[in-house]
């Protein structure tokens, strides 16, 4: 479910709590079993007893009706569910007390044509993703390591609907990647439209998104398993776009623990060089 109980998206601190406190077992806040427990996770009035506050009080956040949480109480909050610092940050963003205006018009992105010069200028498979997951632009080398990586691609379309093994995203991590960057706007039309579009697809993705993960922006190490070069391991690298604050730079590299990696990289780089097109400006809805 994209929205809050109330069918805008205004709820969203009281899915977010509801969704996390069942995922709290009682043994791992010193409670004890219950074998007649007929819910996950732990009961509105064992958080707000371990959180310090009334029981009805608790339940006027679960169900919006109390929308201006003291800092006090959202740490209390955090502490009790367990929440790491992503996901802590995140709880935050939903209890803000500033009034946020509706958007009505979709959010269009759009890279610099110096960012376009960059990502062109890179030896190593390299795209730039939007505050969607979109891909915004690319060099023919992401292109040819995936196809998930041409501009225009959605990764959370990708990741959920294409069973192409060089796909190799992880599919909760891009569901609490893109929780945490879109924070609390769930009333943005794009999120709804995608989030609403992959629900009924994707009963991994429904799954996913009804946990409400958060997560930070990770990179690290991975293995492609490449249909023309054998597999390689690659670390990836992630960077913030200046100036853009939802835009990030992905680039695939080698390392010098895995020579035959960077081998086979340079492989397929030959294989793609002759003739090299130049990327593109784009723009996406």
């Amino acid at each position: 479910m994209v929205n809050g109980s109330d069918g805008s998206g205004a709820n969203s601190l009281g899915d977010y709590l509801r969704a996390r406190r069942g995922l709290v077992s009682p043994a791992a806040v010193g409670l004890p079993e219950d074998e007649r427990r007929r819910v996950p996770g732990l009961r509105r009035e064992e958080v707000a007893m371990l959180a310090g506050i009334s029981s009805d009080y608790y339940l006027r956040l679960e169900q919006g009706r109390n929308r201006n949480p003291s800092v006090q109480v959202l740490e209390a909050l955090a502490r009790v569910l367990q929440l790491d610092q992503p996901a802590t940050e995140h709880v935050f963003a939903l209890g803000a007390t500033a009034p946020r205006p509706r958007r009505r018009t979709r959010r269009r992105e759009a890279v610099t044509p110096r960012i376009v010069e960059l990502v062109g200028s890179i030896s190593f498979p390299a795209f730039v993703t939007g505050r969607y997951l979109d891909v915004l632009t690319s060099n023919p080398l992401a292109i040819a390591l995936s196809p998930a990586f041409r501009p225009g691609v959605n990764l959370l379309r990708e990741v959920f609907l294409n069973t192409d093994e060089r796909v190799h995203l992880d599919q909760r991590e891009m569901v609490a990647m893109f929780r945490k960057r879109i924070g609390a706007d769930l009333d943005d039309p794009r999120i709804a439209e995608l989030a609403g579009e992959l629900s009924a697809a994707s009963e991994a993705f429904r799954q996913a998104w009804a946990r409400h993960h958060v997560g930070p922006v990770r990179g690290g190490p991975v293995r492609i398993d490449h249909p023309q070069v054998g597999p390689m391991e690659l670390n990836i690298s992630k960077l913030a776009v200046d100036d853009t604050g939802d835009q990030l730079l992905v680039v695939y590299h080698p390392t010098d623990a895995h020579p035959e990696s960077a081998d086979r990289l340079a492989l397929l780089t030959s294989l793609t060089e002759s003739p090299r097109p130049r990327a593109k400006y784009r723009t996406h809805p």
